[in-house]
C-alpha cells in the first residue's frame, strides 16, 4: 500500500522512483506507523485503524529518534524500528506499556545500506533489502527464531519490493544488471530462487510499482516507448502491458500507492490510488483500467502524502494529521464509484503490435512480445499456497 522515495524524475509525469509515504500501513489495513515528531524530537507513533474513529499511540524511549528511522506495524499492534547504529543496523519491537513504551531488541546486521521492505502480508515477519556490489541480500528481520536471518541473495543489485501474494512467499524485486533494470520474482520458500517477471523489450527497464494479489493487478514503470510511462498488465495473462495517456501530466510526477481489493476475477474494475506531486504540492487521482480518464481529487490538509488503502466497496481512506486532528482518517467516494463488471476475457495472444491499451507501440523496433511473464514460466501459479 505504501512506497518508497522519490528520487528526480525522469519525465515529466514519472518519477524514478516511488516516493516516500508518510505513514506505513500495514497489509491487513488495521495498523499503521510513522515517525512522529519534528527535529531532535522524533519518536514512533502507531496509529490504530480498524475501530469506530482512528486514534494514535506515541511510544517514546529516553533518547529520541534519528531523522532517518524507519518505522512499520505489525499485525500485533507492536512496531517495527529500525536505526542506523555506527555501521549496523538494529532492530527491535516497540510496544505500549501503560504509561511507558516497552522495547524487545531483535539485534543487528552489519551492512552499509539496508531498509525496510513494505509490510509482509502474513503481518508477522518483516523484511529488509540490503544491496551489495554484486548482489542483494533479503533479510527477515522480525518473526524470526533467531533475530535477523539472511534469507535470500540475489544476483545483482535490487530496489523496490512489492509482494505478488497473500502469504510474504513471493516478493517481487526491480534487479539492475549490466545497466539495465528488469522486474523479478524472489521465492523466499525455496532458498531464493530468482525467476523474471517483466519483459516488455531486451533493452527496456521494466519495474514493478505496486501489485494486488487478489486480482492480479499490476502497475509498472516502463522506458519500452523510449521514455518512462506508467502501464498496467495482468499477472498470468498473455495480453499486453498498456500506457494509459491519461496517466501521464505535463509537470507532475505520479505515483500509485494503494489498489481496491476484492476484485478477483475483474482486475479491469479495480480502483487504483495515485499520488500527484506537482510545484503546487500533492494531491490525489483515482484511475482504473477499464476507464479512459484519470480524476483528481484535493487531498486532505495534513495527508500523510502517499498513504492511503480502499476499501472493498471502493471507499478511499486517505490518514492525515494536522495541529487540531493529531490522527485522522478522510474518507473519500471518487466519482463513478461503481463501475460496471468488466466481463474477464479469455487469454488470448495479442496482435505484436498492441502495447497500450488498443494504442500501437511507437518505441523504434517495436518488440515481437509487449507483455508480464506469465505466471506459467514463473512458480507464482499457486500464489495463494505455501509448500
Amino acid at each position: 500500500m505504501t512506497a518508497c522515495a522519490i528520487e528526480e524524475a525522469a519525465e515529466p509525469g514519472i518519477a524514478r522512483s516511488a516516493p516516500r509515504a508518510a505513514l506505513t500501513v500495514g497489509a491487513d489495513g488495521c495498523y499503521a506507523a510513522r515517525l512522529a515528531g519534528e527535529g531532535d524530537a522524533r519518536f514512533a507513533e502507531r496509529w490504530t485503524l480498524d475501530g469506530p474513529e482512528p486514534y494514535a499511540v506515541p511510544l517514546p524511549l529516553g533518547q529520541p529518534e534519528e531523522s532517518d528511522t524507519e518505522v512499520a506495524p505489525l499485525a500485533d499492534g507492536r512496531v517495527l524500528v529500525h536505526r542506523r547504529v555506527a555501521e549496523r543496523r538494529a532492530f527491535s519491537l516497540l510496544y505500549p506499556t501503560g504509561p511507558g513504551t516497552g522495547e524487545l531488541l531483535l539485534g543487528a546486521v552489519e551492512s552499509e545500506r539496508l531498509r525496510l521492505l513494505p509490510p509482509s502480508p502474513d503481518g508477522t515477519c518483516a523484511y529488509a533489502l540490503a544491496p551489495g556490489e554484486h548482489s542483494t541480500t533479503v533479510w527477515l528481520v522480525a518473526g524470526g527464531a533467531f533475530g535477523p536471518e539472511r534469507v535470500a541473495e540475489v544476483p545483482g543489485r535490487c530496489s523496490g519490493g512489492v509482494w505478488l501474494d497473500r502469504t510474504g512467499r513471493m516478493l517481487a524485486l526491480d534487479r539492475e544488471r549490466d545497466g539495465i533494470t528488469k522486474a523479478v520474482v524472489v521465492d523466499l520458500e525455496r532458498g531464493g530462487e530468482v525467476t523474471p517477471l517483466l519483459q516488455i523489450t531486451e533493452d527496456s527497464n521494466d519495474r514493478l510499482l505496486l501489485a494486488d494479489a487478489e486480482s492480479g493487478l499490476l502497475l509498472i514503470r516502463s522506458d519500452a516507448a523510449g521514455h518512462d510511462r506508467l502501464g498496467w498488465g495482468v499477472l498470468g495473462s498473455l495480453r499486453p502491458v498498456r500506457f494509459p495517456e491519461c496517466l501521464r501530466l505535463a509537470d507532475a510526477a505520479v505515483t500509485p500507492f494503494a489498489i481496491q481489493p476484492g476484485q478477483v476475477l475483474i482486475p479491469e474494475t479495480c480502483a487504483v490510488a495515485l499520488r500527484i506531486d506537482a510545484a503546487a504540492g500533492s494531491w490525489v487521482g483515482v484511475w482504473r483500467p477499464a476507464g479512459r480518464r484519470m480524476d483528481q481529487l484535493a487531498a486532505p490538509e495534513g495527508w500523510l502524502a502517499g498513504s492511503g488503502l480502499w476499501t472493498r466497496d471502493g471507499v478511499l481512506q486517505l490518514p492525515y494529521a494536522t495541529g487540531e486532528v493529531p490522527c485522522g482518517v478522510a474518507r473519500l467516494e471518487p466519482p463513478e464509484a461503481l463501475v460496471p463488471p468488466v466481463p474477464h476475457e479469455p487469454v488470448t495472444a495479442p496482435p505484436q503490435s498492441e502495447c497500450a491499451g488498443g494504442e500501437p507501440y511507437e518505441g523504434a523496433g517495436s518488440p515481437a512480445v509487449c507483455r508480464p511473464v506469465p505466471l506459467q514460466q514463473a512458480p507464482l501459479t499457486a500464489r495463494g499456497a505455501r509448500g
